[in-house]
């Protein structure tokens, strides 16, 4: 039986949940979903600038899993980027820090139990 995983701390949510190429409709793009634990990877190693021993610490999260989180992430934006796709925000095992909040699934909600919306 596989290990249960371990929820990430993040400090917050996306200030939007999608991002796509301008002109373009949504329905006609192809999308990457990036989980919430992966923006906060790129939040925290590209925006604040930390490195990984650091950032792994404020996950709660080894090292090496920050690393694979990180560097899957910046594959998604990238493939994004690159492709001309839309970039869908949500999702993933994580715990909002601070608030005593907890979300466990794909459906980008927040709350106990995912019970509450984003």
């Amino acid at each position: 039986m596989a290990r249960p995983r371990k929820p990430r701390f993040v400090q917050g949510g996306p200030m939007a949940n999608t991002f796509k190429p301008q002109g373009i409709p949504g329905r006609d793009l192809e999308e990457v979903v990036l989980p919430i634990e992966g923006l906060e990877a790129l939040r925290l190693s590209d925006l604040e600038k930390l490195d990984q021993g650091t950032a792994s610490i404020r996950m709660n999260v080894s090292r090496q899993t920050f690393g694979r989180v990180l560097a899957e992430a910046r594959e998604m934006v990238a493939e994004a980027l690159v492709m001309g796709k839309m970039i869908r925000i949500q999702g993933g095992s994580y715990s909002l820090l601070g608030v005593g909040r907890c979300h466990k699934g794909a459906r980008g909600r927040w709350g106990r139990n995912g019970q509450g919306s984003f």
